[in-house]
């Protein structure tokens, strides 16, 4: 498969001082892979953007990078809800727009939006979706190019909005998902002091329940996977994605199944892992 050679077999733990400089050396990564293929090599990406708080320092050192071809670049995104309506202030569709999309020179015809689809319910929103990724999908391996999946890790230890009861071993590379309380809460605290008034959810009931996400096979089909996590509120699902055991009950703890993953944390973010003994 393309992008998985006997080099790039890696799992790569970088923790930087700060968030900012967490999201600088992700950007730094994730913007010489994507100049190497697409200037360089002339080849098309595959490219999966989370979006969350967590994700703001990394795309904003990544639309800073220059020698990318973003001609070259084919843009999905890992999740959204179902039931806010196209341009709400809290879709992920908007956050991306305004964090990376608007701020690059990709054609708006190379971004492919759940919020496009028009479909009466989570399900045939998550088939639509679903057709369209592996569609693309296959025209860039077909042309020579890569998938790249750019995520965060939830609380409860989610990637996209697989959550903990979610079924983990699914074949589909779009599902649809209730939304876990825990998630419910973080996605409230994220938004909770949104420049944007009309952003800030009233109350818990607000947040939406219903949601459309890449799944967990989908995530790990990718060539490559960068995971970026920083935040002390992060520590305690960090400390068991990557201390702890591999299982279905901690989805993030899948990640490192993966060939070719490498996880960017903060010192906050890190702060629970267990350390080697070292010398006095």
């Amino acid at each position: 498969m393309a992008g998985r050679n006997a080099d790039a077999v890696r799992i790569v733990r970088k923790t930087l001082a700060t968030d900012e400089l967490m999201g600088r050396a992700a950007a730094q990564d994730v913007g010489e892979l994507l100049r190497e293929l697409t200037a360089r090599q002339g080849k098309p990406v595959l490219v999966n953007f989370a979006a969350a708080p967590s994700q703001d320092t990394f795309l904003a050192a990544l639309c800073e990078q220059d020698g990318i071809d973003w001609a070259k670049v084919e843009a999905i995104h890992l999740d959204e809800y179902f039931d806010l309506p196209r341009n709400h202030p809290n879709t992920f569709e908007v956050y991306l727009r305004e964090h990376i999309f608007s701020r690059v020179p990709i054609p708006d015809g190379n971004v492919h939006y759940v919020k496009a689809i028009q479909a009466a319910s989570p399900e045939e929103t998550a088939d639509c979706y679903e057709a369209e990724v592996r569609g693309l999908l296959s025209s860039v391996r077909e042309a020579g190019g890569i998938y790249v999946a750019c995520i965060g890790i939830g609380v409860n230890g989610h990637i996209a909005f697989n959550e903990p009861h979610v079924d983990k071993r699914t074949g589909r590379f779009v599902i649809p998902v209730e939304i876990d309380e825990v998630s419910v809460r973080q996605q409230y605290d994220d938004y909770r002091d949104h420049p944007n008034p009309e952003a800030r959810y009233a109350s818990l009931e607000d947040v939406p329940r219903r949601a459309i996400t890449v799944s967990c096979a989908g995530i790990l089909a990718a060539d490559r996977i960068f995971c970026m996590v920083p935040g002390a509120h992060k520590a305690e699902a960090v400390r068991k994605m990557w201390d702890g055991p591999v299982t279905d009950a901690l989805p993030a703890s899948l990640l490192r199944m993966h060939p070719c993953m490498t996880l960017y944390l903060d010192a906050a973010s890190a702060g629970l892992l267990d350390r080697p003994p070292t010398l006095d």
